[in-house]
């Protein structure tokens, strides 16, 4: 009996993602990957929509219905991403967290210096006023968010901490230049977390050079 004939045969049959190739069909590793993303993205237009409204209407004037009406979103599917408010205001702020980290973390593998530390507050500065809006949201909800003391944000603060502590407390980096170190780093916070709201009007870029100058100046040996 002849190979491939209807008796007897091996047949071969394809696999489900081998035949999604062959007809376009995305294959079910696929499907999963784009809802994945959707997801990912949804959760993002939900936390650019809320920061938005936090700044304008204030944490506590904000309610859940009005972020999911203008997302035009039912509030059940806002439950889908996040299961209260507070999740919410938690996620954008650990977004401050995030802001710096790897910058951060490549400065305690060795000894720093003037010059470095410049580069990664520069860095850092760039980073920051791409996220305007964040601390100006942090600016205007402080007393919310003193309240907020959840496991993970106290590991991503206590994490941050302990890197500039480390930083700041090596004896292998003279001492003045630490203090004009923790000086410029509080100038940047001073600036963006603290006094957002009185520069609010000034461009990016003007805020962005005369930060980057201030930083220089204050790392700058007399």
């Amino acid at each position: 009996m002849k190979r491939g004939s209807a008796t007897g045969a091996e047949a071969v049959v394809p696999l489900p993602d081998a035949q999604a190739e062959d007809d376009g069909t995305p294959s079910t590793a696929e499907k999963v990957a784009r809802a994945d993303l959707g997801a990912r993205s949804t959760r993002e237009r939900i936390l650019d929509v809320a920061l938005d409204l936090f700044i304008e209407k204030g944490y506590d004037g904000t309610s859940l219905r009005e972020i999911a009406e203008r997302l035009g979103f039912t509030k059940a599917a806002l439950y889908y991403h996040f299961a209260s408010k507070d999740d919410i205001l938690m996620a954008l702020h650990l977004r401050v967290h995030d802001v710096g980290r790897e910058g951060l973390a490549k400065l305690t593998e060795g000894p720093v210096s003037l010059e470095a530390w410049e580069s990664l507050l520069t860095s850092l500065l760039g980073q920051m006023l791409s996220q305007r809006k964040l601390f100006l949201m942090h600016e205007r909800n402080q007393a919310v968010l003193e309240k907020l003391h959840r496991k993970e944000h106290d590991a991503a603060r206590d994490d941050m901490q302990e890197r500039f502590r480390h930083i700041l407390t090596d004896d292998s980096t003279p001492l003045g230049d630490r203090v004009r170190m923790a000086s410029s780093y509080g100038a940047v916070f001073a600036v963006l977390l603290l006094a957002g709201d009185a520069f609010t009007g000034t461009p990016t870029a003007e805020l962005d050079e005369l930060l980057r100058q201030t930083i220089h100046d204050v790392l700058s040996p007399s």
